[in-house]
């Protein structure tokens, strides 16, 4: 992830805790980005939530300090990245770490695994 860019969505639950921050600042929910970066909140642990109990909710709520509303926010948010990453409407780059000449394969690869990169993120209607 490169200083000051924002995280890329397709890959949020790689996302550092850094990336976690700069992603809170860009859906106004900033407030919390030192709370979350204390609690070593990162994209794992954002993908997980989708299988939260309502005790791990309240406790996750508690321990960030969060307005209801805001934890909303969080969720929809989340939830509008999973979806897009199901759709396959998030664009595709290339990661830091692999070479500059294995872009386009590693594009075309990317586009056609777009849905077993996120079948855990399936959501219940």
């Amino acid at each position: 992830m490169n200083k000051g860019q924002s995280p890329e969505p397709l890959d949020f639950f790689i996302w550092t805790v850094e990336d976690v921050g700069m992603w809170l600042e860009s859906i106004n929910l900033g407030s919390y980005r030192q709370m979350f970066k204390e609690n070593g909140i990162n994209g794992e642990y954002l993908e997980g939530m989708s299988m939260f109990t309502t005790e791990q909710i309240l406790r996750f709520i508690r321990r960030c300090h969060m307005k209801w509303g805001d934890f909303i926010t969080l969720c929809k948010e989340l939830r509008r990245i999973k979806v897009a990453c199901l759709k396959g409407e998030q664009k595709v780059r290339r990661p830091w770490w692999a070479p500059a000449c294995l872009s386009t394969v590693f594009s075309k690869v990317a586009k056609c695994n777009r849905q077993s990169r996120v079948v855990s993120l399936k959501l219940e209607p």
